[in-house]
């Protein structure tokens, strides 16, 4: 997919007790946050909710080799200390031999809040830069805003099916051993995964990720060896640094056309 930027759209909204949307041009896009409820642990479960025009998309957290990675800006927020965004299962899909990783429709994406003062109200202020495409990728910016009240005390349903929808973790999935090995390359570092897993489905694929924004993770090239995943990327600093690769922020997702799976950490073999 070429991607042609085309106009970047700024829309903000103020919202009250009812929801309320603010609008994209073109009407490609309009974006909500779902109140939620206040959990028995003090912590506050909200979503942003987009709704997206027939025939459009946007990307997952990692979008694939020709996605718009979304951003999210929460410092328009008060008494909150803890974003957790609770990202549901995405779809892949090919475009000019190149895969791209994201929601059609709509995408209600869980946020687990956790207030500075529990027991207050919480003010949710999200800033937000992402993609959406059809034939063209245009870049988005939207803001929102709304005070979670203590009082809201029932689940959403919403919510919660794209709780339900999130991949299996490690132990659900019957996750074996995971190993990697890491080895030097000019300017970076080649990662080589192995996980013991059972088949989640057709077109397994392993998205590999840090938790460094400085880390630049090429797509892994995966492929299966009976009970075995394989999966082989390489991973460079953006600015051309050197760096350190902690284990324990290595984190590999396999999706397929069934299941999916979460896994955090890789250790050495």
């Amino acid at each position: 997919m070429i991607r042609q930027c085309l106009l970047t759209v700024a829309a903000v909204v103020s919202l009250g007790a009812l929801p309320v949307f603010a609008q994209s041009a073109n009407d490609m896009v309009r974006v909500s946050i779902l109140p939620g409820w206040r959990m028995a642990d003090g912590s506050h479960m909200a979503a942003i909710k987009f709704v997206l025009t027939d025939g459009w998309k946007t990307y997952w957290r990692a979008p694939g080799e020709a996605g718009i990675p979304p951003r999210f800006d929460w410092s328009a927020s008060a008494n909150l200390e803890r974003v957790e965004i609770e990202w549901p299962t995405p779809q892949q899909t090919m475009t000019n031999g190149m895969r791209t990783i994201g929601y059609a429709n709509d995408l209600v994406l869980p946020v687990r809040l956790t207030p500075e003062r529990e027991g207050r109200p919480i003010t949710l202020g999200a800033d937000m830069e992402i993609g959406v495409c059809s034939d063209i990728c245009v870049p988005v910016s939207l803001s929102v805003t709304q005070q979670l009240g203590v009082e809201h005390q029932k689940p959403d349903p919403q919510i919660a099916g794209a709780l339900a929808a999130r991949p299996y973790s490690q132990e659900e999935a019957g996750v074996g051993r995971v190993a990697c090995d890491v080895s030097p390359v000019e300017g970076g570092l080649r990662l080589v995964a192995e996980v013991d897993v059972p088949a989640m489905g057709t077109n397994e694929f392993v998205v590999v990720e840090t938790n460094d924004p400085s880390l630049w993770v090429a797509q892994a090239k995966s492929r299966r060896d009976g009970r075995r995943l394989h999966a082989e990327t390489e991973i460079f600093h953006v600015e051309g640094h050197g760096f350190i690769l902690k284990r324990d922020d290595v984190r590999l997702t396999i999706l397929s056309s069934g299941d999916a799976v979460d896994i955090q950490g890789c250790p050495a073999r």
